[in-house]
């Protein structure tokens, strides 16, 4: 079910979205609701830049730090190998 949904933005910001999605080819909800939907179930503390660069160079092969995805994922593939 969909129901209508108010937010107050800068106008500069505005302009800018509706010509984001413009050129792709949607409308402004759908972009909206496509990053709301994807909005974590519960919440989660994110990593810090500081800390993301610390394990990037621990991996030596990145040059980019990793993700808060990524970072959790590793550790959980590392603690299912360790009690196994």
């Amino acid at each position: 079910m969909q129901r209508k949904l108010t937010l107050r933005v800068d106008e500069r910001v505005i302009v800018r979205a509706k010509a984001w999605a413009r050129r792709r080819g949607v409308s402004l909800s759908d972009a909206v609701e496509s990053v709301l939907d994807r909005l974590p179930a519960r919440e989660e503390r994110p990593l810090s830049e500081w800390t993301r660069s610390l394990i990037g160079m621990a991996r030596r092969q990145r040059r980019v730090s990793p993700t808060d995805a990524e970072v959790r994922r590793d550790h959980a593939e590392h603690v299912a190998a360790r009690h196994r």
